[in-house]
């Protein structure tokens, strides 16, 4: 069975500096973490910043909607998955998971969406015909499960 283009899974320890005065992983660390699985994602598929900058554009955040479950400590081993949801417009969505290892407890949820924008002047633009064909199932999904689900 091939992988899912649209998934990417990476695995690291909590560092000392990402932890709070509380002992847990400080709630903005979790914003990194997600871009960065995001950028070593697209990375991988060969759609990185080298690749935008060829489309002449980049993508840029535009919201972040984190859902926290239980607090994650320096030194504990986290596994984080990327799933591409959504790809349509001028948009993408991205959905973030990141657990404990080995207990597989889920630590936090992080919703992220993404505006390709134009190089040129930073106005929102389409997205790049390839990406939208990539997540054209991914994005009938997700419409259709929303539709059903009216969220």
């Amino acid at each position: 069975m091939r992988p899912d283009p649209l998934t990417f899974t990476a695995r690291w320890s909590v560092r000392q500096y990402e932890v709070d005065q509380q002992g847990h992983v400080n709630n903005a660390v979790y914003l990194n973490y997600a871009e960065e699985l995001a950028t070593r994602h697209s990375d991988h598929l060969g759609f990185g910043q080298e690749w935008a900058a060829a489309q002449g554009g980049a993508w840029v955040i535009r919201r972040n909607v984190i859902t926290y479950h239980t607090p994650a400590r320096f030194g504990d081993e986290l596994e984080l998955t990327v799933r591409v949801e959504l790809v349509k417009g001028a948009r993408g969505q991205r959905r973030t998971t990141v657990v404990l290892v080995p207990e597989g407890r889920l630590v936090a949820e992080i919703f992220t969406e993404w505006v390709w924008v134009r190089a040129e002047d930073g106005r929102p633009a389409p997205v790049p015909q390839q990406l939208v064909d990539l997540a054209a199932a991914a994005t009938a999904a997700t419409l259709l499960r929303r539709s059903v689900t009216g969220s």
